[in-house]
């Protein structure tokens, strides 16, 4: 079984902090043209998007031929989608919502083959090349990554406790949700948001447990990476692909107007007759 280059990447950070984006669209032609763009890592969304287990195969099929990794943000801290997806070849499973150092434990019990935890077990799937990794059983466990998501104050609060579980690889802020968890719903550039932003990757540090979270654009990325955030993605390739064209749109308007403008001014100097 190969290894998992972005576990290694979580527990021997390099020089330069990892960089993603998400990925809410569902279409495996996109993932791949993401995954060659320089992208370490990719999220597939299974909770804010209306990817299933199906959609998310074909995901991690066109990921597979890119350089980037993929993690899949499960819908919820749920033992039956846990393994569907496990089988269905994702190594790095994020999980939403986490709320407490036992919240924790379940999820990585939910991918670790017993006696250390209690997925299901098959014989023929995609995790394990539809059976032709010999070794699978007794390496799947060890190369399977759990991020854990913290997104309220009250799991802020827990971090240290649940930095602490064994087996949990990584921590993530959703900022989203915490803004909304802290009464300014939208507002992650709030100083209060971003205090609490901040007092978490220092509380992950000391923790020893890297941490990632996802910013709206390079600036508030660049502000997270001040803060001392190991892993960041920024935006998503809907919001890369409606952003851009927005701003082309307008700027293509914009120049038609002024074409516009020019064409009616030269008409007018012209002396000609405006016709009716």
């Amino acid at each position: 079984m190969s290894s998992n280059r972005f576990k290694a990447s979580l527990a021997q950070p390099p020089s330069q902090p990892l960089l993603g984006t998400w990925l809410m669209s569902g279409a495996p032609a996109i993932a791949e043209a993401m995954g060659l763009c320089g992208f370490d890592f990719l999220v597939v969304d299974m909770e804010h998007s209306p990817i299933d287990i199906v959609d998310a195969i074909s995901m991690l099929r066109a990921i597979a031929g890119t350089p980037a990794e993929p993690v899949v943000r499960l819908a919820w801290n749920d033992q039956v989608m846990v393994k569907r997806v496990l089988d269905g070849g994702a190594r790095n499973l994020m999980f939403p919502y986490i709320q407490s150092s036992e919240e924790a434990r379940m999820a990585v019990a939910y991918t670790r083959y017993p006696p250390h935890g209690v997925r299901g077990v098959a014989a023929v799937h995609r995790g394990s090349r539809y059976g032709r990794t010999s070794d699978y059983f007794k390496t799947a466990n060890d190369e399977i990554a759990v991020i854990i998501q913290l997104e309220t104050p009250e799991a802020i609060g827990q971090l240290a406790e649940i930095a602490a579980v064994p087996g949990v690889d990584a921590l993530f802020v959703g900022p989203g949700d915490l803004s909304a968890a802290l009464g300014r719903i939208g507002e992650v550039a709030h100083p209060q948001v971003q205090a609490l932003i901040a007092r978490a990757a220092q509380a992950a540090r000391t923790a020893g447990k890297p941490i990632g979270i996802v910013g709206a654009n390079p600036e508030m990325v660049g502000r997270f990476l001040s803060y001392g955030y190991d892993w960041v993605a920024v935006a998503s390739d809907i919001g890369m692909m409606t952003g851009h064209a927005v701003e082309w749109v307008a700027a293509i308007r914009k120049q038609g107007d002024a074409s516009a403008a020019t064409t009616g001014a030269e008409s007018a100097n012209s002396g000609a007759a405006p016709a009716y």
